[in-house]
């Protein structure tokens, strides 16, 4: 995913186990937005009736950094897959690799998520 043009935001569907059930692409967007509602996220992991996932997205320009939307939609999916009561594992923003730093940020690791 680091090196498409576009970014695209996909769902990691998991067993009781953690073990891969599918990969799921849910939104493509632009050079530098990937729109997604909480619906559009949900629907996969229910209709496959997923007991944990993962969010994915990358940024064509590199920084994995997180934006400020993308902070927003991590907390929106996380307070909704509590009421759901499906476990949001992780949201890992993928970019590229850099001399002496992460090609990759880790909402679990950053504390969003707990």
């Amino acid at each position: 995913m680091s090196f498409l043009s576009h970014e695209s935001l996909r769902v990691i569907l998991l067993n009781t186990k953690q073990e891969l059930i599918k990969v799921v692409s849910v939104s493509q967007g632009t050079l530098n937005e990937a729109l997604a509602h909480p619906r559009e996220v949900f629907k996969p992991v229910i209709a496959f009736s997923a007991y944990a996932f993962i969010m994915v997205h990358n940024h064509p320009s590199g920084d994995p950094s997180p934006s400020e939307a993308d902070l927003r939609l991590t907390r929106r999916i996380l307070e909704a897959s509590r009421i759901l009561q499906l476990l949001l594992l992780d949201h890992v923003v993928i970019g590229a690799p850099a001399p002496g730093g992460s090609s990759y940020f880790s909402f679990k690791e950053g504390g969003v998520i707990e």
